[in-house]
């Protein structure tokens, strides 16, 4: 898989565009990285599934996709990897390696985001499955989502299950939507006594809480990946913008309020990339990331926030024309503040591992 073959994306559009775009991925096998040959992947490195996601960055500019990307590995690929039973991965794992079925997970409810004790939906057993009842939102990839990994509790014991977007009582919406990473589509889960059989639970009753910090800390770690292709794009077309800009007979960047800027855009980006890399080697020495994805995800996504405002404002007006798509990356960089749990909560998480911050008791 090269840089050129990710050239071939179909251009963004409307909702089967977004379908067509994660599957053209697929086929250029990106989700077979990291995964062992007995489950379908290449049993290579996380460190090689880093280098070509950073690839597609570079390549599509696309923060959406890199989200809708994002969604579906740690989203529903690797929890089938980690929790599935010998059933399920027969089932689901090769139409999700293959790009045949699109999954993602669904965590976040209209008054529950990072607070996981503060979930609602909730699984009732019966003889020969469950049904559940509740109501999702802001959730990436769905309505294009085949399959969605659904976290509902079962007598207060947060567990996750596997829900078809055909099954009886469901509704995977397309709205609402928001303003940063447009492309990947996003909506609401509606559980309406949603009946599924008892082989569609996932992992152990109880463990959800575990199986989201499993996911999340994935996601943290690996997401910029991506989003490091697209700043090394960004700073690319800074930097021509200011060589060919003209201010007083001299180029742009000659200027060191401007040349100071495109500075801390490079060690920004490969600040990111460090630690992104770092990860990497953690995960391919088996080791825990837990305190690694939290800084990489806090800092990564305030150093593309700034970036990203650095560069329009070196552009100037024309950085804040609707058809200049450095424009639309400080939406995608606010947006990703917020996404796999906002900067406060990476900031809560990296206390509470160094033994102090909120719940702390020396």
């Amino acid at each position: 898989m090269s840089l050129d073959e990710f050239q071939q994306l179909p251009a963004p559009g409307d909702i089967e565009t977004s379908r067509q775009r994660i599957k053209f991925c697929a086929q250029q096998q990106l989700f077979k990285h990291a995964i062992a040959k007995e489950n379908g992947g290449f049993a290579d490195s996380f460190q090689q599934l880093v280098d070509k996601h950073q690839a597609l960055g570079l390549s599509c500019r696309d923060s959406g996709l890199i989200l809708s990307i994002n969604a579906h590995l740690w989203g529903s690929v690797f929890p089938f990897l980690t929790y599935g039973s010998s059933e399920q991965k027969e089932r689901w794992l090769a139409d999700l390696i293959s790009g045949n079925i699109i999954g993602g997970h669904a965590i976040t409810e209209p008054q529950a985001g990072s607070d996981v004790n503060a979930l609602t939906t909730e699984a009732t057993k019966t003889d020969t499955g469950f049904v559940l009842n509740g109501h999702k939102r802001f959730i990436t990839n769905t309505p294009i989502a085949d399959i969605l990994v659904v976290y509902a509790k079962i007598n207060n014991k947060l567990s996750a299950f596997i829900i078809k977007s055909d099954d009886p009582g469901v509704n995977f919406t397309n709205s609402p939507n928001v303003t940063g990473c447009t492309s990947a589509t996003m909506g609401d889960v509606l559980l309406q006594n949603c009946v599924i059989p008892a082989n569609r639970q996932l992992g152990k009753t109880g463990a959800g809480n575990m199986m989201i910090q499993h996911a999340l800390e994935l996601e943290r770690a690996f997401i910029f990946a991506g989003i490091a292709g697209i700043m090394d794009w960004q700073l690319k077309q800074v930097i021509r913008f200011s060589r060919e800009r003209q201010v007083n007979d001299t180029h742009l960047g000659s200027h060191q309020a401007i040349s100071h800027k495109i500075a801390e855009m490079k060690v920004r980006l490969q600040s990111i990339q460090l630690w992104v890399n770092e990860c990497a080697r953690l995960k391919d020495n088996k080791k825990r990331i837990t305190l690694a994805s939290a800084q990489t995800k806090l800092f990564a996504s305030e150093a593309f926030l700034q970036s990203s405002l650095d560069a329009v404002h070196i552009m100037g007006s024309s950085g804040l024309t609707e058809q200049n798509p450095l424009n639309q990356l400080v939406q995608d960089a606010m947006a990703s503040r917020l996404f796999s749990g906002s900067s406060e909560i990476q900031k809560n998480i990296i206390a509470a591992l160094l033994g102090t911050g909120e719940g702390f008791k020396g």
